[in-house]
């Protein structure tokens, strides 16, 4: 009888908080089906079909994407800055994160201070890169100064990698917080132990370390992957609708479709670019292993 009414209150107990966390994730719920589900729906059924008539123009719409020479350039350039930018700033961060790991006392000092970049505002890094990369910017004076020639740095095939740049330096920080928390989730005793038997440090890392931040990876790369397409605002306020081709990006290009009104081709090109992030998101968990449980 006891066993029988102990096995009633704990069933009671997880049906209420399992009706609670309901409760608590309903008002997220809405907010992401009122605020990106129910648009991407009504995008993809846009992408099908003209904009004023609303006639159903079947696989148009992308025909003429991808046909945009617009288009071509701004994928071509976003795939590079990705291709460059998330490995990048992947080893970096971690790299770093490692070296704070083994510090330990001053680590909350130098994480504040990598951190700085995230707080300051786009129009401020803004002015900031001005200053630096204007064609009569300090970087300039200071290569006239020592007799070599100015260059218009935002108007050159240069600004990409000055995007780069801004794209890591400003994201390094959250990255190392990221695999600092990964980092912390590996038991010590696990390292003691790899010591006692005679492992070194490099040992410990590949057969220790990494495998227990696959999960880590996973989510580190997903997230820089996010960022990286908010690098857009710095890129617009620099050099606006039409910058250098090099950082002509997509949402460039759909920024200008948008303005444009070519609402058809920008709901096509948002529906392709959202089945590229799947696909790609799908083959980091698989190749990371995020899905399966963790070595130690």
């Amino acid at each position: 009888m006891k066993m029988g009414m102990s096995k009633y209150f704990k069933t009671k107990r997880a049906r209420k908080e399992t009706i609670l966390g309901f409760v608590f994730l309903l008002p997220s719920f809405l907010g992401v089906s009122i605020f990106v589900l129910i648009p991407f729906i009504d995008a993809v059924r846009r992408s099908f079909s003209e904009t004023m008539t609303r006639r159903f123009v079947g696989l148009e719409n992308y025909r003429l994407v991808f046909a945009n020479e617009a288009f071509k350039l701004a994928a071509k350039n976003t795939g590079k800055f990705l291709l460059i930018c998330i490995p990048l700033l992947l080893l970096l961060s971690l790299f770093f994160s490692v070296l704070l790991f083994s510090i330990g006392r001053i680590q909350n000092v130098i994480k504040t201070t990598f951190l700085i970049p995230m707080v300051i505002p786009a129009a401020s890094i803004v002015l900031l890169w001005r200053v630096f990369f204007d064609e009569y910017g300090m970087l300039n004076k200071i290569i006239v100064h020592f007799g070599g020639s100015g260059t218009d740095w935002m108007n050159s095939s240069k600004a990409f990698y000055i995007l780069v740049f801004t794209y890591i330096w400003k994201n390094i920080g959250y990255d190392i917080i990221l695999w600092l928390a990964g980092l912390n989730g590996i038991s010590q005793s696990v390292y003691e132990a790899a010591s006692v038997d005679g492992a070194g440090t490099f040992t410990k890392f590949i057969y220790i370390t990494i495998p227990n931040i696959m999960s880590t990876l996973f989510i580190v790369t997903v997230l820089s992957l996010i960022n990286s397409f908010k690098v857009f605002r710095e890129a617009y306020l620099i050099a606006g609708d039409y910058p250098h081709e090099s950082i002509y990006m997509l949402q460039h290009v759909f920024n200008n479709w948008f303005t444009n009104l070519d609402i058809q081709k920008m709901c096509a090109g948002a529906v392709l670019v959202a089945i590229t992030l799947l696909t790609v998101i799908i083959g980091i968990q698989k190749l990371t292993g995020s899905d399966k449980e963790e070595v130690l």
